[in-house]
């Protein structure tokens, strides 16, 4: 394959179709169905005629109906760029008449083989082009460090790894090759790299072994690999670089900071955004938990609750062997019995639900079961997710925000028929199956 001089990054996909599909339908479906979804700077048409994005190599085969392969494209984007198109590659969910699955298996920063090829010949150089010159020179020096440091990455299992990961006690676990690259730098040499979302077999099982501290990007893909690792294997400790930020932007500060302040992966499971919960390196105002604290006058003991997987004070008194009594409860409070003081009653209908998800103007999604009892809830903006996700398919939607092309077809998908929006969308296909209405058209005229 031919690639276009200027490209950084290499974007692998793999594709699997329920038919028989050709190249012709593959690249077809990749411009048809990201047509419009990143708006006009990043549409697929005007980044290939301004050269940003090369050619679709699509390389696909067929056998007993079904078909699979994989696409490659080369982008000289910046990295966020490349990753957003990368993700609209992955909506694609027919090819051709067949419905198809199409997932990013991984974004190869071409760079790096350039970079790869410069510090051998630099080393081929240092060894015949010289003689016997003197090497005195800082930069040459430079040179000879940063080959050194490359030829410290290692493999573990066909993984990107430190030179201590077979034998250490201790393994830190991150996202990709450069993660790697930058902890070799300062002198950590036990890190091993997942190479993406998807944790492999061999660093699960070595998590199971040793003592693991996760140490990711502070984004939405370092909190997926924080709880897939934590399935499929163990997390003793977690580490976060500041919000938005990746492992491999670190300085030797921040990295040394982040990981002294690592807490226990309980300490962060069921936080709403884990990497805020833990320290950041940056100033920001999202500390990590402190520990219990400490004043000159000693409090008498008392029976604390203890969150779940943190270790707290027992309620054993080593004094008298035995637990401390309990303190007697308060008399209760002579009941008011007024209606301000009443709970408000859940939504029973279509339209309670609405008027309670649109009528505030909540930027919320409410999901609703056949019985208009609620399913789950989600911010606007991941109606997808929340559709994709949920367990039992729901039967109706309240959606505060425009209804995208994407979303109504999951929701077709999983059998929705009613669906209430501040805002209809413009679509190139509308199910059936799906009745659409916005909030005025449901409550009717004032």
């Amino acid at each position: 394959m031919t690639l276009n001089d200027t490209a950084k990054y290499l974007i692998h996909a793999d594709i699997t179709a329920a038919g028989v599909v050709e190249r012709s339908d593959v690249v077809g479906a990749i411009f048809g169905q990201t047509e419009g979804l990143l708006g006009d700077d990043l549409n697929l048409h005007d980044l290939q005629q301004s050269s940003k994005v090369g050619r679709i190599d699509v390389e696909v085969t067929s056998q007993r109906g079904q078909s699979a392969g994989t696409v490659t494209v080369a982008s000289s984007m910046d990295k966020v760029e490349t990753a957003v198109l990368a993700a609209a590659l992955e909506t694609i969910e027919r090819v051709g008449p067949c419905r198809a699955t199409l997932e990013i298996s991984r974004i190869e920063d071409t760079r790096a083989a350039a970079r790869r090829e410069v510090v051998s010949r630099a080393r081929d150089l240092l060894s015949t082009a010289f003689d016997e010159t003197v090497l005195s020179s800082d930069e040459l020096l430079d040179q000879v460090r940063e080959s050194v440091r490359v030829e410290d990455v290692t493999e573990y299992e066909g993984y990107p790894a430190g030179p201590r990961v077979a034998e250490g006690d201790a393994v830190i676990v991150v996202e990709g090759r450069s993660d790697v690259l930058q902890l070799l730098k300062y002198g950590i040499k036990n890190a091993v790299a997942v190479e993406g979302t998807n944790v492999p077999d061999a660093v699960a099982e070595l998590t199971n072994e040793r003592t693991t501290t996760a140490f990711l990007d502070g984004d939405r893909g370092g909190e997926l690999i924080m709880k897939e690792l934590e399935q499929v294997g163990s997390i003793d400790s977690v580490a976060f670089a500041p919000a938005g930020r990746s492992v491999e932007d670190l300085s030797r500060e921040e990295v040394m900071e982040a990981l002294r302040e690592k807490v226990t992966y309980e300490a962060v499971a069921d936080a709403n955004a884990p990497q805020e919960f833990v320290a950041a390196t940056d100033g920001s105002a999202h500390p990590a938990p402190d520990g219990p604290a400490t004043t000159d006058t000693p409090e008498p003991r008392t029976r604390t609750p203890v969150e779940p997987g943190v270790k707290g004070e027992s309620e054993f008194d080593p004094e008298s062997g035995s637990e401390p009594p309990s303190e007697p409860e308060p008399d209760p409070e002579p009941e008011a019995s007024t209606e301000s003081d009443e709970a408000p009653s859940e939504p029973e209908s279509l339209r309670e639900h609405a008027e309670a998800v649109l009528g505030g103007e909540t930027g919320m999604v409410r999901l609703l079961d056949g019985e208009c009892r609620e399913v789950s809830s989600a911010p606007a903006e991941e109606a997808f997710e929340a559709i994709r996700e949920a367990e039992a398919p729901p039967h109706a939607m309240v959606l505060d925000g425009e209804l995208s092309q994407r979303v109504l077809d999951i929701a077709a998908q999983r059998g929705l028929s009613q669906v209430i929006v501040r805002e209809r969308g413009q679509y190139t296909k509308r199910p059936t199956s799906v009745r659409i209405r916005t909030f005025e058209e449901l409550v009717g005229p004032a």
